[in-house]
This record gives C-alpha cells, structure tokens and sequence, in this order.
C-alpha cells in the first residue's frame, strides 16, 4: 500500500508541476492574441505566423494541462449520482470509470494518433498556411502527451481510489485525497 502512496504522489507532482508551468501559456496566449488585434486594428497589417501562434499556444497548453484538471478534479462531471455518494464509492466509481474508460480511450489516442505524429516529425511538418508557423509536428507531439498525462493521472486516481476502498487512505497527504464535503445545509 505504500507503494501505490508514492505513486499517487509521485503522478500527481509531475501533473501539478506540468499545470503550474503551462498555465503561463494562457498569458503569453492573450498577449499574442492582443498584438494580432493591435496590428490588425491600429496599423492594418497581419503576420500570419502570429496568428498561429496564438492557437498553437492555446493548443499546447489544453492538451498540457488535461492531466493537471484531472488531478484538481476540474472535469465535468454528471454529480446526481456522485455528489451525494459516499467517499468509498466515490473511489469505486472512480476506479471503474478509469479502468473502463480513461485508460482504454487513453490507449486508443496514443495507438491511433502515434503515427501521424511520427509521421509529422519524419517531414517537420509546418503549418499549411503560406508564411504560417514552422514547427507543427512540435504541437502534435502534445496529443501524445495530453494522453501520457491524462493515463498517468488515471492511474494516480485509480490507485487513491484502491488505497480508500482499503481504508489506507491516511497514507495520502491531505491535498490528496477525497474532500470531504459538509452535508450541512446553509440557510
């Protein structure tokens, strides 16, 4: 049971420290985007490579940082049934729907996705677009990495919802474990 602890932890801190590092792309993300609108509006012109760069970077940093929204529990998620739900079977649901479905869809990315990536980097592939952006094949690299992190994260949840149905969740620092929610009402 340790071990599945250290994995937990050990997952979590590569997803929390890919999050914190990442997130600064929505900055440099609305920085580009405002000199797209400054030197379309003020001085009518437009570099196209600019304007890919704005996505692209919104591109990389929401495929980046899937895993992170994962470990933060940011997902959307149907709670009619899971809000109310005790902590042990929120860890039995948690535990069913990453082995039946994170894992295998997370598989299913990298398989199918694996070769246009590698087929991208065999011709450094740029963007389509005349005066666009080199360096394409760098973007599509994070598909793969959206879903190593994401099956990574999947595995931390799968393994904290193990160490909870064994009641060892006290092996997990407090920032890893099931909130514990107030069932009181507020008036």
């Amino acid at each position: 049971m340790q071990g599945l602890a250290v994995l937990v932890r050990g997952i979590s801190a590569i997803n929390w420290l890919i999050g914190q590092i990442l997130s600064w792309l929505a900055l440099a993300c609305v920085l580009v985007c405002f000199t797209v609108v400054v030197q379309r509006y003020f001085f009518n012109t437009s570099t196209l490579w600019v304007q890919d760069l704005y996505v692209w970077i919104a591109g990389a940093m929401f495929t980046g940082v899937a895993g992170f929204a994962l470990l933060r529990d940011d997902h959307v998620r149907v709670d009619i049934f899971y809000r109310p739900a005790s902590i042990r079977r929120k860890a039995m649901a948690d535990l069913f729907g990453v082995v039946v479905f994170l894992l295998p869809f997370m598989y299913v990315v990298i398989r199918y996705c694996y070769p246009a990536v590698a087929r991208s980097w065999g011709y450094y592939e740029g963007s389509a677009n005349i005066g666009g952006m080199p360096g394409l094949f760098v973007l599509k690299t994070f598909i793969i990495a959206f879903a190593i992190l994401v099956g990574l994260q999947g595995i931390a949840m799968a393994a904290r919802a193990i160490l909870v149905i064994a009641n060892r969740e006290d092996l997990l620092p407090a920032d890893l474990r099931y909130p514990i929610e107030d069932t009181r009402e507020v008036h």
